[in-house]
């Protein structure tokens, strides 16, 4: 069986008037340590994680946005249905409308060794950066793989949840 992952993809919209009618925003983040430092457009993701045995998929996504942001999700969740990335990995994910200071945000932790074959171990946070990006501007940050989620919630921004841009 594949390995799967779940995640969630905060948006906001950002404009000086009523909040419903400005840009949207998506947060992405940027991972972290030395194989990704000087990556950018197309290393960025949705905060995500590999699914825990017997665990929910949306519970999954919700432990690993505190996890990796170190911020509480809540709301209602959108469905973004889900993805198969290069390697076979399945990611589901979910939209959800909040706001996060990105100056505020903690990350996890991982270690590694580094440089390869020193044998010294080194900790590297998780999650690097985390910004708000229109989403025109995460298109070419966001992985490639994952760019679907963008485009979904883009339709569900413009022709509102359950319903079919297509008039279906």
């Amino acid at each position: 069986m594949a390995k799967q992952s779940a995640g969630l993809l905060m948006f906001r919209h950002r404009s000086r008037g009523a909040p419903e009618m400005g840009v949207p925003e998506v947060l992405l983040v940027h991972p972290g340590g030395p194989l990704w430092m000087n990556k950018d457009l197309g290393a960025w993701s949705i905060p995500k994680g590999e699914i825990d045995l017997e665990e929910e998929p949306l519970a999954a996504a919700q432990r690993e946005f505190e996890e990796e942001i170190g911020a509480n999700a809540r709301g209602e969740f959108i469905s973004l249905g889900e993805i198969r990335q290069t390697g076979g990995k399945i990611v589901h994910a979910w939209a959800f409308k909040g706001d996060c200071d990105t100056a505020t945000i903690r990350s996890n932790t991982f270690t590694m060794i580094w440089p390869p074959k020193s044998g010294k171990l080194q900790s590297f946070p998780e999650i690097d950066r985390v910004e708000w990006f229109s989403l025109d501007a995460a298109r070419s940050r966001i992985l490639k793989g994952q760019l679907p989620f963008l485009e979904r919630l883009a339709q569900v921004l413009e022709y509102g949840a359950g319903r079919s841009p297509h008039g279906e």
